[in-house]
């Protein structure tokens, strides 16, 4: 089984035995000090770019921190770990960074660590399962920033049309709905979007669903485990082969398939929180439940967090410091989380949440949290393993696929990459 990110509630808690590092850093004496800041774009419209969060937050930040000025660029997804990636290489890095990735940054020693920065009471707030995920080698550099589980999403009306009365809770009820549904004409009755846009969040969760995952408790690589081989051959045999996704699961990106689920086309399919907003603009009546699994509810689900990070470059650790205790405060915690669909990454934030029903929708994701299973983002092999799953997994189901044979290879890619790596 893989480690399960629940036992270390200590990686915030250690520290409390000893006084925050942050009162003692290296920053710049007594003039000001501007801090630079690249971030992710959650946002979907320049209306609601995380731009506008940011400029709202630093405004009030630098009002209480004379001295201290926060300048914010905001990239798209698709842009922003390459920007940063850029500023580094060139000498260049941001005082932080939030984006997918930290592994890389702490191995090289450029990352400042959380106790270096956070005071304790903020570092101790982290939910546990989050602040273990950020750990490189037993110390924590990755500070979460948005997280979201997954769940099964399915669409009202359309089983209802098709005479099925419950959401399905195992592989076979899973097979047997999706037929009932193809039956009566619906375009995808699964949707499987093993594309590449993000193809190891769907493999991981299908990993979970039938009892294995990337890695074990140790953090070795079991791609090729017998759980995943035996998964990914029921999804050729029972879901792929009998047309029960509707096209070619390597064609289907992600965001094509919440656009189509959006547009009544699709009966169900795994999704995050953002997927609710975006069914609702359009008018579909859905339901969620947890992920299915062999003989009943997966045995965890996936769980996904960004990471804020911060270099060590400007030695701007105290500014660094008091700015990131201000933006884990619990009202901007809730502000980001409430504005883009994301559960909070705080324990005081996630019983706030708990306790306001107009996050009722959130809150079935949000007690996943602590059981949920994250990418073995804290190996530094991990962004090569998963642009190799992105690239080959998708073929696996297919028509022609071999999934034990596709496994094999990325299983062998992962090893000689965690051979190679620092």
């Amino acid at each position: 089984m893989q480690r399960r990110y629940l036992s270390l509630a200590a990686a915030g808690l250690t520290t409390a035995m000893t006084l925050s590092l942050s009162a003692c850093g290296s920053g710049a004496g007594g003039g000001d000090v501007t801090l630079k800041l690249i971030a992710a774009d959650y946002g979907d419209t320049e209306a609601n770019s995380s731009q506008h969060y940011w400029d709202k937050l630093t405004k009030e930040f630098e009002k209480k921190n004379p001295g201290i000025k926060v300048e914010v660029s905001v990239y798209s997804w698709k842009d922003v770990d390459k920007k940063v990636e850029d500023l580094v290489k060139s000498g260049k890095a941001p005082d932080m960074a939030q984006i997918g990735a930290y592994a890389d940054y702490a191995a090289e020693g450029k990352l400042y660590s959380a106790d270096q920065l956070l005071s304790i009471p903020v570092q101790a707030d982290f939910v546990p399962a989050l602040a273990e995920a950020g750990e490189y080698q037993r110390i924590q550099y990755g500070m979460p920033f948005g997280a979201s589980t997954r769940r099964l999403f399915y669409n009202k009306k359309l089983f209802a049309e098709a005479g099925i009365t419950d959401p399905p809770q195992n592989w076979s009820e899973v097979a047997a709905d999706a037929a009932k549904l193809k039956a009566k004409g619906v375009k995808m009755p699964y949707a499987l979007p093993l594309g590449p846009e993000e193809t190891q969040a769907e493999t991981l969760m299908w990993m979970l669903s039938g009892g294995g995952s990337y890695t074990d408790s140790i953090g070795k690589y079991t791609i090729d485990s017998p759980q995943n081989v035996k998964t990914f051959e029921w999804l050729k045999k029972d879901l792929v082969g009998p047309g029960l996704t509707g096209m070619d699961p390597a064609k289907l990106n992600r965001q094509d398939a919440f656009n189509a689920f959006a547009a009544g086309d699709v009966g169900m399919l795994n999704g995050h929180p953002t997927l609710m907003k975006q069914a609702e603009a359009k008018g579909i009546d859905y339901g969620t439940v947890d992920l299915p699994g062999v003989d009943g509810k997966a045995k965890a689900t996936m769980g996904v967090a960004d990471w804020m990070t911060a270099f060590k470059q400007n030695g701007h650790r105290d500014e660094v410091g008091k700015f990131l205790d201000f933006v884990y405060n619990e009202k901007n915690v809730m502000d980001f989380s409430g504005e883009y669909g994301l559960l909070p990454v705080t324990t005081s934030g996630s019983q706030a949440m708990l306790a306001d029903s107009k996050y009722a929708k959130l809150h079935s994701f949000l007690r996943q949290l602590a059981t949920a299973e994250f990418y073995p983002a804290n190996k530094t092999s991990w962004p090569l393993v998963s642009k190799t799953v992105k690239a080959k997994m998708g073929t696996a189901v297919g028509a022609n696929g071999n999934p034990a044979g596709v496994l094999s290879d990325i299983q062998n890619t992962a090893n000689e990459a965690d051979n190679t790596v620092k």
